[in-house]
């Protein structure tokens, strides 16, 4: 027996799985529900419980967390006869740490209020490797006082766990997080494309530029990773795509000019329609090797 409440997961995908592994690790009982029978049979083997739905998941735990891929999909599972929703209990919290759209999100918060409980948006950067090892940052809307009664849940996943504001506010930074990491990635393939087509060695140019301002994890990472020719996915590029669509979304409703972001989101759907969409979003430096007729040495 535990006196740690039983915590629901659905979307136990590439991010998700490792999360609700880790859920699992802390002790926590844990009830799970995905489409696919995979993940779902691999959490069970590991002492977890499956739900035939989420509405039946949500009648049978104290905490309930989403990991989905995007809006439609967290509407999907939150509505319907079989949804959340359908099974929520006043009091209880949900969380869901899918990458949506911040006013999906609040329209979600409300109906959740509806039934007597909340709901908080906490979006997570740091791809599968820092769900692997507990270390997301996780980025939160919503009710303080119901992040702070999820918060031991939230620590089994991440290491940086920041309350941002009401309702939205969660997701309106994961957009910023993505618009960073996305223009930042195209800048730093200029970069070394530049270095590439101009005679000087691109693996020098970044040592070189590490030790000076224009350092960041991007060009630490991504960096090495255009150099190695690595673009086994850590974060796919039909999730920044859909990242980024989400970012140029929130700028029209909220009336904020987004220009770099588009441009990148255009060369993030050129990736798409070149049959990239599962590969590393690092792959994007190969849009500028095209441009420029060269390559960066591997």
């Amino acid at each position: 027996m535990t006196d740690k409440p039983t915590v629901g997961f659905i979307g136990l995908g590439i991010m998700g799985r490792p999360m609700a592994q880790n859920v699992l690790k802390e002790g926590f009982p844990l009830v799970v529900y995905d489409l696919l029978p995979e993940p779902t049979q691999e959490l069970t083997r590991a002492g977890a419980q499956a739900a035939p739905s989420p509405r039946a998941l949500a009648q049978q735990v104290d905490v309930i967390l989403l990991c989905l891929p995007d809006s439609p999909d967290v509407r999907a599972a939150m509505n319907g006869p079989d949804g959340v929703l359908a099974g929520v209990r006043p009091g209880q919290v949900i969380v869901d740490m899918s990458t949506i759209s911040p006013v999906v999100a609040r329209e979600l918060a409300v109906a959740t209020a509806e039934r007597g409980a909340t709901l908080l948006d906490a979006p997570v950067s740091g791809g599968e490797m820092g769900a692997r090892e507990g270390k997301l940052a996780i980025m939160i809307g919503g009710d303080a006082q119901a992040l702070a009664q999820v918060m031991p849940v939230l620590q089994t996943m991440g290491q940086r766990i920041l309350h941002m504001g009401a309702s939205g506010a969660g997701q309106v930074t994961k957009a910023a997080n993505q618009i960073v990491i996305a223009v930042t990635i195209e800048a730093v393939a200029e970069a070394l494309v530049l270095a590439a087509k101009a005679g000087v060695d691109p693996a020098q140019v970044r040592e070189a530029l590490l030790g000076g301002h224009a350092f960041s994890k991007v060009l630490e990472h991504q960096g090495e990773r255009f150099l190695a020719r690595n673009f086994t996915p850590g974060f796919r590029t039909r999730l920044q795509y859909k990242d980024l669509n989400i970012a140029l979304d929130a700028g029209r409703v909220y009336g904020a000019p987004l220009p770099a972001t588009a441009l990148v989101h255009q060369f993030y759907g050129a990736l798409m329609a070149q049959d990239a969409a599962d590969a590393d979003h690092s792959i994007l430096v190969t849009l500028l090797e095209e441009m420029a007729s060269t390559q960066l040495p591997g």
